[in-house]
């Protein structure tokens, strides 16, 4: 017996653009790179209480690994699951790269990239409008995004090890907000230097065939 599945959402977010939804529970977000090597910062909130959210040490604490893949669930500061990665075909995601903005892109790049727009600002731009703030960002996930670590603690953003149609799958174990950030990066090659869009989709359990 299988549970078919009906898609909710099924939508083109475009390069270096935002993105938001709630999921119910159950529901399930899966990202698709369509171009390849295309970076995707991404934050989540309990979408009946945002003050509860993703935190990176919670998450990279309980599964005791820094990289995201099947298997890996995002949890609050409490410890709460709102996310399970239940299908992954790149096979491992960032959580300590965090997300660019104007003012680390002029500390790394110089002062003539500070014009460029950045993923700190599409955060801001998207959580506005469900009510939140700055201080309301966290430490992000980065969706396909490249960051080794090195025995001696050393990390660096390096090429992308995704490739077009390439897919991360997540499960919400309750009500969720998710907010994406298409990464606009020009400057590093987490995205090839050529940012491009990707697909989400949002399915719901269906009848039971």
């Amino acid at each position: 017996m299988t549970t078919a599945k009906t898609t909710v959402l099924d939508t083109v977010v475009p390069a270096r653009a935002p993105f938001s939804a709630v999921l119910r529970t159950g529901q399930e977000l899966a990202i698709i790179d369509t171009g390849g090597n295309q970076a995707v910062d991404f934050l989540c909130y309990d979408a009946a209480d945002p003050a509860k959210r993703y935190s990176a040490a919670a998450t990279i604490t309980a599964q005791r690994n820094i990289f995201l893949t099947t298997g890996s669930v995002l949890r609050t500061g409490e410890g709460a699951p709102l996310l399970t990665v239940v299908a992954d075909t790149c096979g491992r995601h960032d959580t300590l790269g965090g997300a660019c903005s104007k003012e680390s892109n002029s500390l790394r790049y110089g002062q003539h990239t500070r014009h460029q727009h950045a993923c700190v600002e599409n955060f801001l731009a998207e959580g506005a409008k469900w009510g939140l703030g700055k201080r309301d960002l966290v430490s992000n996930v980065n969706w396909y995004m490249n960051v080794p670590v090195e025995a001696d603690g050393t990390l660096g953003i390096v090429d992308g090890i995704s490739a077009p149609g390439l897919e991360v799958r997540l499960r919400a174990e309750t009500g969720v907000l998710v907010l994406i950030s298409n990464c606009p990066q020009i400057n590093n090659p987490c995205n090839g230097f050529d940012p491009t869009p990707i697909r989400v989709v949002i399915t719901e359990p269906g009848s039971q065939a």
